[in-house]
């Protein structure tokens, strides 16, 4: 099976941010998405906002960028759309919310958005679908051709737990503390095609691999891959889907930069055949493991012998590492952003934070609203 590869000569970046509409009086998920997007949708063709989409539930809203080549200008992309789909929200007595999951809300109690796509999904995948009451954060960097797509996405592997740590923002989960710092990454890798994915051989063996699956019919479509790491070959990106949505677009913006110049970094070290030697596989899943279990606190593994180092020790060197080629594609500020946000500790921690100091569940929703309307976390 031939997939054609769309060609970036540049690492271009695009965003994707899934948020909850919330009721700011209860702190309570609204099903209210149809309603806002019907109404942000009525001025463009076909009555479809370009950059304001559904999701899974009616009680989410997805906000994209276009191709952009910088993250500011990613950023100003986001709150455009952002600003749009927060007024049309406060004209309804609405706010929103970006985590990975709501506290204390249940899936049970939220409506299916009434795209046909979804429906045939709750139908196939039955309650590992009906639970996903979650928020992520997606990024596409450009790559030049399949092949490179390829070896950009193996080596992207090693990374995963930076970017899930730095993003973590779902420890609880309907009502209850899951222990976690990300329990969003632990339920929706219950899809059958979610997760760690496998390492590749080659451009080849991707197109092998969609063409079991589709031969198969256990997709439909390549979309339907959801690895926390995959070539998207319509846009000629490697899409990042491993974070939780970040509760402020600083936060966004500032892992939007790491993925773009770690992206930019490989494909320079591919093209000059510099590339490291891959890590095992069963070293990569359980660093991810330890990165959704223990957050900023994790150590993780660096070798095969299983030597540790903490999180925060490999996030300072590969920064330092990669910092030139930040400078050459426009991403240094916001990726030097990224050490002050590490200290200040992700969403994860500054939720908890509010209950061990005597909050509710109700008290974190609106710390969560704030912060977005703010972009700016807590203390």
């Amino acid at each position: 099976m031939k997939i054609d590869f769309t060609h970036n000569s540049a690492p271009t970046l695009g965003i994707e941010l899934e948020l909850h509409v919330i009721d700011p009086e209860t702190g309570n998920l609204v099903n209210a998405a149809t309603e806002i997007l019907d109404e942000l949708g009525a001025p463009h063709p076909q009555g479809e906002h370009p950059k304001a989409k559904h999701e899974l539930f009616q009680s989410t809203i997805e906000i994209i960028t276009g191709v952009c080549t910088t993250p500011a200008e990613a950023k100003a992309d986001l709150e455009g759309t952002l600003a749009e789909v927060r007024a049309a929200a406060a004209r309804r007595g609405l706010t929103l919310m970006s985590s990975g999951t709501h506290p204390f809300a249940r899936s049970a109690d939220q409506l299916i958005s009434p795209n046909p796509r979804y429906h045939a999904l709750i139908d196939e995948m039955q309650w590992t679908a009906r639970r996903l009451l979650i928020c992520g954060t997606h990024f596409h960097v450009g790559v030049q051709s399949g092949e490179q797509a390829i070896a950009v996405f193996n080596e992207l592997q090693r990374h995963l737990p930076l970017f899930l740590i730095m993003a973590s923002s779902s420890p609880y989960l309907e009502g209850e503390d899951t222990g976690l710092a990300s329990s969003r990454s632990k339920v929706f890798e219950a899809l059958p095609t979610a997760g760690l994915p496998p390492m590749l051989e080659g451009w080849g063996d991707f197109e092998d691999f969609m063409e079991t699956l589709l031969h198969a019919e256990c997709i439909s479509s390549i979309r339907e891959v959801w690895w926390d790491v995959r070539p998207h070959p319509d846009f000629g990106t490697v899409e990042l889907r491993m974070c939780d949505a970040a509760p402020t677009i600083r936060e966004t913006v500032a892992l939007g930069a790491l993925a773009q110049t770690l992206v930019a970094f490989i494909r320079e070290q591919h093209e000059e055949g510099e590339l490291e030697t891959l890590p095992r596989q069963w070293t990569i899943r359980e660093n991810r493991w330890l990165a959704a279990r223990h957050g900023t606190e994790a150590e993780l593994i660096v070798d095969d012998r299983g030597h540790r180092q903490p999180a925060g020790e490999i996030l300072e060197e590969l920064l330092e590492r990669i910092r030139p080629t930040a400078a050459r594609v426009g991403a240094l500020e916001e990726l030097d952003d990224l050490l002050d946000l590490w200290k200040r500790g992700p969403g994860y921690l500054r939720q908890r934070r509010i209950v061990e100091g005597g909050g509710s569940y109700q008290d974190v929703v609106a710390s969560l609203v704030e912060e977005l309307e703010a972009d700016e976390p807590r203390p």
